[in-house]
């Protein structure tokens, strides 16, 4: 039995959020929550929001117990990229690509 949760669109780069997800992969649901709190990275605010969501997914649908849980997954793919432009000395234009993310984070009871 396994609980997942998405974010979609998060407005930080998949290469941020890969760092911070290899610190938590496999290990247990409450050690990779205190991995979170004390990492100073950018995306670990809201990968930290996702892996609660993760567990309150576990507790209230499939009934599992939030202490026995890990991290069994978790992985980012390119979400839409938004296009900006930035202007450059005599007249031109340099184009600013603000990347997005899509999380997922699954955890699983361990045996």
């Amino acid at each position: 039995m396994e609980a997942r949760a998405y974010l979609r669109n998060a407005r930080i780069a998949p290469r941020k959020v890969q760092i911070v997800l290899d610190l938590i992969r496999n290990k247990p649901a409450k050690q990779a929550l205190a991995i979170l709190k004390y990492t100073p990275k950018a995306a670990c605010e809201p990968v930290e929001k996702l892996l609660k969501s993760a567990i309150a997914n576990a507790e209230n649908n499939h009934n599992m117990d939030a202490n026995s849980l890990y991290v069994a997954e978790c992985f980012v793919g390119q979400g839409p990229t938004m296009k900006r432009v930035r202007p450059r000395a005599q007249g031109r234009a340099y184009r600013v690509l603000k990347r997005t993310s899509n999380i997922t984070i699954v955890v699983k009871e361990q045996e």
